[in-house]
């Protein structure tokens, strides 16, 4: 008999779960207008919301928490940092920051101004805030495919070449600051990057002049697809897959609360000296001393660490394989989800789960909501209200996509909570003619909106 699949880690510290009833959800949803990011976490029984964060570190990152040097500079926690991330991505250059979201503040401080342009492949909500907010513009550039949530492509999250030369024969390259990759594509879906078409964007920047940087959160997931989908990486390991990868681009930056595995942190790497320079002045302004930029000691050697661990091909096979367990059981239950699944999530088409909803009153905020409701189960919506409004019109932007992302977080739930996430879902397709409201919205904020927006049921 051929062995099962068994995960490469087992348990030594566990969180009690609480099971609320129903009606608690129903008062507890309500007192947070309707918006999941504003439940407390007690009131959650299986948290989807994100993967940033959210995961459980190793014995050996543990370790590093106590081995932390927390002097303010030149700390050899920061510099068992760099070792590791010089060795990994054979960049010369690297800032920490806080995290993801820090790191592209600090480097599009450097290099986006007014009037600018980003193209790349759907650019994440604090990505695309980052740029609006500097009056410049985000120009998705995704290939069509990673729109057709029911048809197979082993790489949804790859930039259309047409699309973005399109872009730099459209604007002079002074306007053009860089180009995103971001690998995985989370907003298509979590979907991978191939080699080919990373090598096939570089040459294009090259041509045009124009700076390719790596929105590299959950680069480990991504070199996982490569070697499992591109045939001539089937024999290379994850870390000489990551080094290719990284040997395409000028720099990027990472949240390290992803693949890193770690609660807080991130950082920025890069080839050029001149940028380099540039963002250090924006990360000591922002985030603190150059060798520690807004990070304990003890955080950056956990982070050095978990990048080891999370560059490990049995740790992305489990981990991976635990969203592909997750997508299978919904598509047994035919449940309409983004095929393939990604590396760090299951994304769910509301569009085609709630046809009787309308786009107006938020598809997949309602699916979010109901799935909650139904089951105590938190994901997130990747829909109208992150899409959020258009800068100049200040109307609603409706993407193609309508998606519930179920977000898993790294070494944390067992399969026994994708069977019960897959269940509460069945349930909720058996009846989704029944649902035929959505919610319309009470108050905004002008940027990023759906963090802190609040909501109202309409009937």
């Amino acid at each position: 008999m051929e062995l099962p699949f068994a995960e490469p880690w087992k348990m030594k510290v566990v969180e009690p779960l609480y099971r609320s009833s129903r009606e608690q959800r129903e008062q507890w949803m309500k007192d947070a207008g309707y918006n999941l990011f504003n439940l407390r976490s007690e009131q959650v029984f299986i948290d989807l919301l994100t993967d940033s964060g959210t995961g459980a570190m190793s014995q050996y990152q543990w370790s590093e928490i106590m081995l932390g040097d927390e002097s303010y500079a030149g700390s050899s926690s920061f510099f068992k940092l760099e070792n590791v991330i010089h060795d990994l991505f054979d960049m010369p250059y690297f800032l920490p920051t806080h995290q993801g979201r820090a790191a592209e503040n600090v480097l599009f401080s450097a290099l986006i101004k007014e009037g600018d342009v980003v193209p790349g492949n759907s650019h994440f909500d604090t990505t695309k805030g980052h740029i609006e907010y500097r009056r410049a513009r985000a120009i998705d550039c995704t290939i069509d495919e990673a729109c057709h949530t029911d048809e197979y492509h082993p790489f949804k999250g790859n930039i259309d070449l047409q699309k973005l030369e399109d872009v730099f024969k459209k604007y002079p390259k002074e306007k053009i600051p860089l180009c995103i990759i971001t690998i995985t594509c989370n907003t298509s879906g979590g979907q991978p990057v191939s080699m080919q078409n990373i090598g096939e964007v570089s040459s294009l920047c090259r041509k045009y002049g124009v700076l390719p940087i790596f929105d590299a959160a959950r680069f480990a997931e991504n070199a996982y697809f490569i070697k499992t989908r591109e045939k001539e990486y089937t024999n290379k390991t994850i870390r000489e897959i990551v080094k290719e990868m990284f040997s395409f681009v000028d720099g990027a930056t990472m949240s390290s609360k992803k693949d890193a595995i770690v609660n807080i942190g991130g950082f920025i790497i890069l080839r050029d000296k001149s940028v380099f320079q540039k963002a250090s002045v924006f990360n000591i302004m922002y985030e603190g001393y150059l060798t520690y930029g807004g990070l304990a000691g003890r955080d950056l050697g956990a982070l050095a660490q978990g990048l080891m661990e999370g560059t490990e091909f049995n740790y992305l096979e489990a981990r991976i394989g635990q969203v592909a367990y997750l997508g299978k059981k919904l598509t047994e239950y035919n449940v309409p989800i983004q095929q393939p699944t990604g590396g760090h999530a299951v994304f769910v088409n509301a569009k085609e789960f709630l046809p009787n909803v309308t786009k107006e009153e938020y598809q997949a905020q309602t699916l979010a909501v109901e799935l909650y409701l139904e089951s105590g189960v938190r994901g997130v919506e990747i829909g109208t209200l992150m899409a959020d409004r258009n800068p100049v019109t200040r109307e609603n932007r409706y993407p193609t996509l309508e998606l519930v992302r179920l977000a898993i977080p790294r070494r944390v739930y067992t399969n026994n909570h994708m069977d019960y996430v897959a269940a509460a879902l069945a349930n909720l397709w058996q009846r989704r003619n029944e649902i035929k409201k959505g919610f319309r919205i009470v108050s905004e904020a002008p940027i990023l909106r759906h963090f802190t927006i609040k909501l109202e049921r309409i009937g």
